[in-house]
């Protein structure tokens, strides 16, 4: 079974390459350079595809600076930083990229119907303090429904499936299932501010933190605070 992965390099994308894996998929991974603020990140996606051994990792290039609308692809608005669990959960934060993943599933579908592939992977979570909207599960069913209706395979019977085994669970209970999975935390990245090293104070750092604290876990990256 071909399975196309979302692959961002980041802890949760990481996951769900392995639970494909793990799943029995032959598996073809897909990343996205958007001139995002963290383009480190797929240094990561690199070297994660590359120790899953998997059969294909492709680099997609695309501009989405040239909109802008976030702080991940606009220097101009500022980064949140040192934002308590409960100040994330208040409103969808400035980090959302306007229509990411409803574009990243696109290039996804196309990808996956060329090479006859069943599955698409990703890893959006519903229950992260970020609230975006294209990580919920109303979103992804509508989506499956898209891929029903815009595709060949759809039409004749034999749709691309979204699979999204992450959408439901806790930051806590992804570690635990990457752990049993046997995800190389260390080349994982999951940092917004675009340094080499994690910064430690945006969001996307201080939930992985408190998630590995909480577990009682020691979180391998090196972090800058």
């Amino acid at each position: 079974m071909k399975a196309v992965i979302l692959l961002s390099g980041g802890l949760d994308s990481s996951t769900i390459l392995y639970k494909a894996k793990a799943d029995g998929c032959e598996c073809h991974a897909i990343s996205f350079d958007y001139q995002q603020r963290h383009r480190r990140e797929l240094q990561s996606a690199l070297t994660v595809a590359q120790k899953a051994a998997i059969a294909k990792h492709q680099v997609v290039n695309f501009d989405l600076r040239q909109w802008g609308g976030s702080a991940l692809t606009d220097d101009a608005i500022d980064l949140p930083q040192k934002r308590s669990l409960d100040e994330m959960s208040q409103n969808i934060p400035v980090t959302y990229v306007p229509a990411r993943n409803t574009i990243f599933l696109s290039f996804a579908l196309g990808f996956a119907e060329a090479i006859a592939a069943e599955r698409v992977y990703i890893g959006v979570n519903a229950l992260d303090y970020s609230g975006y909207p294209d990580c919920r599960p109303d979103y992804i069913q509508a989506m499956q429904e898209v891929f029903r209706l815009g595709t060949k395979q759809g039409r004749e019977g034999q749709p691309i499936n979204i699979v999204a085994p992450l959408i439901n669970l806790k930051k806590t209970e992804i570690i635990q299932l990457g752990n049993q999975l046997g995800v190389p935390w260390e080349l994982t990245w999951s940092c917004y501010a675009g340094g080499d090293v994690a910064c430690g104070v945006c969001d996307s750092c201080r939930l992985r933190l408190a998630a590995f604290a909480e577990l009682g876990l020691v979180d391998p990256l090196v972090y800058a605070s």
